[in-house]
């Protein structure tokens, strides 16, 4: 529909799209709005046009809401592989876990034989308010079986979240009584811990691994420091491996803690985006004390961020595999209904001028989805031998001018090759159908207070506890039954040490927390324990 003076009505795509480029316009220069031109060739005239024909005319109705969507998508597809869009529902679920917090009854769970068991209830939450207890299975949210009827995780947890403040009736069941029990809990604010694990991996030596950077991840970080440094911490080891990035205001704060005032932490450049510095205020109180940095294939984003300031400014030394290469700014750009933009608009820099971002065709998605596959074939991930720089890419770092290397990512200082050996096929055949988690899940929830009784310490728990054969033989024969089976007794030899270890880390995590899982299985990391044989601690 149009107007006698052939000016088209305003529709949502209409609405959406003069929204996000005068935001986008304005956040670049206000002035910029004064020339914007929608006269008759203006492409953003077109596309009301396409909308509005579409919307009118076409043969069969359509979703209005999906087909502004699916038009924004199909813009963002063209740009680079970080520019996306997220409906409202997308954009809560993929904020929530860097925000700190989200609204439940507070336990860590696991899903055993179509049954929740609890893992730990959240100290000081609402469930362990109303004593909820470690081992008990959850059977029942306000009067709705979740166990035996095979829902999902998903769902399950659907039904424990809600708004703080609102109630929910569970019924439990709990080994040594007969009865069901009720409780009813009122949901609150439940903190999202990213910091995974804080410990002294040796003496004198702190480690500290951080899962995410999110919204306290600073906090929880400047915590674990003041713990650590309580137990005599001199050295610390900073295991970012596996951690995907998050908000880069968290990244500069931690960074900040390591340098002296005015060191450079990282800049960001655009087109359309002035270059903007972020250096140390010199008020940090990790200023002395050596430090190792971990980092892997899936070290990304702010992960980088620090690494390349602590690398580049010669404070801490690398060790691992190169960095995944996700060097580019996004801005978020909100819609009212909670959808969001995440448009790129410039790129991360080290102090050295190291972009960190790997290359990337424009709207080749797939491509760049495979640059880790393509690093497992080259044997980059395997061999130091298999990576070559051009001389194009080298950089120097800042106070020793040391040779360092751009191209996307962080290159490690020492470089610690895939051991592919370590877990069998038997093995990641046994995790990835879950028998491992079950048995340690059955095991503990029979074995949780004599545990507890005999091992009234972690230290005694690391120095004296073996899993029991009948564990193991117990896991091999239910994989058995499934067909899950080692080719021959040499694998099957091959694989006890790992599962054992492994087995170890997950009762250690239900007896304490992550941090006593880490400070065994990380025995075993090869990246890890490089970092402390650097050291020169054992």
């Amino acid at each position: 529909m149009y107007n006698s003076n052939k000016t088209y009505m305003s529709s949502a795509f209409t609405r959406t799209l003069l929204m996000l480029f005068i935001a986008a316009v304005a956040a670049v220069d206000a002035k910029a709005q004064l020339r914007m031109n929608l006269g008759e060739d203006s492409p953003m005239r077109k596309l009301q046009i396409a909308e509005m024909a579409i919307t009118n005319l076409y043969v069969d109705s359509v979703d209005e809401q999906k087909m502004v969507e699916d038009g924004i998508r199909g813009m963002l597809e063209k740009l680079d592989p970080h520019s996306s869009y997220t409906t409202a529902k997308e954009t809560k679920a993929m904020n929530e876990p860097l925000q700190g917090s989200f609204e439940g009854v507070g336990i860590q769970f696991n899903v055993s034989q179509d049954t929740l068991l609890v893992i730990q209830p959240t100290l000081g939450g609402p469930s362990e308010k109303v004593g909820i207890m470690a081992g008990d299975r959850i059977v029942a949210v306000n009067d709705t079986a979740i166990a035996g009827v095979k829902m999902s995780r998903d769902e399950m947890m659907r039904r424990l979240r809600g708004k703080k403040g609102s109630k929910v009736a569970l019924t439990v069941v709990r080994r040594g009584i007969a009865d069901r029990l009720s409780f009813t809990v009122t949901r609150d604010k439940i903190p999202v811990k990213t910091v995974d694990a804080v410990y002294m991996i040796r003496p004198n030596v702190g480690y500290i691994r951080i899962g995410s950077f999110g919204a306290t991840t600073y906090e929880e970080f400047m915590e674990g420091v003041d713990s650590l440094k309580r137990k005599g911490m001199v050295d610390l080891v900073l295991d970012l491996q596996e951690n995907g990035g998050g908000y880069m205001q968290s990244a500069i704060r931690i960074a900040n803690e390591f340098l002296r005032k005015n060191d450079l932490i990282v800049y960001t450049e655009g087109r359309r985006s002035k270059r903007q510095e972020y250096s140390a205020n010199g008020g940090g109180r990790l200023l002395d004390g050596r430090v190792m940095v971990l980092v892997n294939e899936y070290s990304a984003s702010a992960a980088e961020i620090v690494t390349g300031a602590l690398q580049d400014q010669d404070r801490a030394q690398v060790v691992g595999r190169r960095s995944f290469g996700k060097g580019l700014v996004q801005r978020p750009i909100e819609f009212k209904d909670g959808s969001m933009i995440r448009l790129t608009i410039a790129h991360y820099y080290t102090p050295s001028g190291r972009c960190i971002q790997k290359p990337y065709t424009k709207g080749d998605k797939e491509d760049y989805a495979m640059d880790i596959e393509k690093r497992f074939k080259h044997g980059e991930l395997y061999s130091a031998d298999s990576i070559h720089f051009a001389d194009s890419l080298k950089y120097e770092t800042l106070r020793r001018h040391r040779t360092v290397y751009g191209g996307g990512g962080i290159m490690p200082d020492f470089f610690v090759p895939l051991d592919t050996t370590q877990y069998t096929p038997f093995h990641r055949q046994l995790a990835a159908k879950s028998f491992i988690i079950n048995a340690s899940l059955r095991y503990i929830d029979s074995h949780r207070k004599e545990l507890r009784k005999r091992y009234t310490s972690f230290d005694k728990f690391s120095a004296e506890f073996t899993i029991p054969a009948a564990v193991t033989d117990a896991l091999i024969a239910d994989a058995a039954k499934d067909g899950v089976k080692p080719k021959d007794g040499a694998e099957l030899q091959a694989t006890m040490p790992q599962l054992k270890l492994q087995l170890k880390a997950l009762v250690a995590r239900d007896l304490w927390d992550m941090s006593q899982y880490f400070a065994v299985i990380n025995e075993s990391n090869h990246i890890v324990m490089k970092a402390v044989e650097l050291l020169g601690v054992k």
